[in-house]
């Protein structure tokens, strides 16, 4: 329990440290720097407000626990990989033939500049994910995008008929273990030496 004399002390050492101005997102930045370093092991609230220099109660006034600053790093994550699919599918949409390959290659780029957050996006780190209301509405509309691009694909016959999640299954597993591998370095060096990146991805989203 906080006594008045710890709370006033908490306060003078959060303005005395403390200089930004936007606490909450400078929480949010030193999670994913401290999720670059040591993994989501190594992330904790007392942590983060460690490294952004206020007392270790202070971020309780954004997150309600750890899985609180989770939801709120995986859905901005999720957000900004919707909006960068969304702009690559509307870019793209006058060259059909080329659609899977553009919107394959924006997922790989997004995951190689956002390594952290994209492995927590995806590592099922985040518990009780109804409990977040945002983290859902955003799941939603990625899956509701991907099913357009998919049927869009289909009416311009890039890709065959056939029930629409099954082929969302079959193309996302597809790319997220290609952009896994890459993310990992685990592709063997000649296959990479010897190819071209973006062309080894088009024989992925090829059916």
């Amino acid at each position: 329990m906080l006594t008045l004399s710890t709370l006033w002390y908490n306060i003078f050492m959060e303005k005395k440290t403390y200089h930004h101005g936007n606490l909450k997102e400078a929480l949010i930045s030193a999670g994913l720097e401290i999720l670059t370093e040591k993994g989501i092991e190594g992330l904790s609230l007392r942590n983060v407000a460690r490294k952004v220099g206020v007392s270790h109660t202070a971020p309780y006034n954004h997150f309600s626990d750890k899985q609180g600053l989770l939801a709120v790093i995986s859905t901005t994550g999720f957000a900004q990989l919707h909006q960068i699919l969304l702009d690559t599918f509307e870019k793209s949409m006058d060259n059909p033939p080329n659609i899977l390959l553009e919107i394959a290659w924006a997922y790989l780029q997004f995951a190689l500049d956002n390594p952290a957050k994209f492995k927590l996006m995806f590592s099922g780190a985040l518990e009780e994910e109804r409990n977040h209301p945002a983290y859902m509405e955003i799941s939603g509309k990625s899956i509701a995008l991907f099913e357009e691009i998919i049927s869009f694909c289909q009416s311009k016959g890039q890709l065959p008929a056939g029930r629409v999640d099954s082929l969302a299954t079959k193309l996302w597993s597809s790319v997220h273990g290609f952009t896994t591998l890459m993310l990992e370095n685990q592709f063997p060096p000649q296959y990479l030496q010897e190819n071209d990146i973006k062309e080894l991805l088009r024989a992925v989203v090829t059916c």
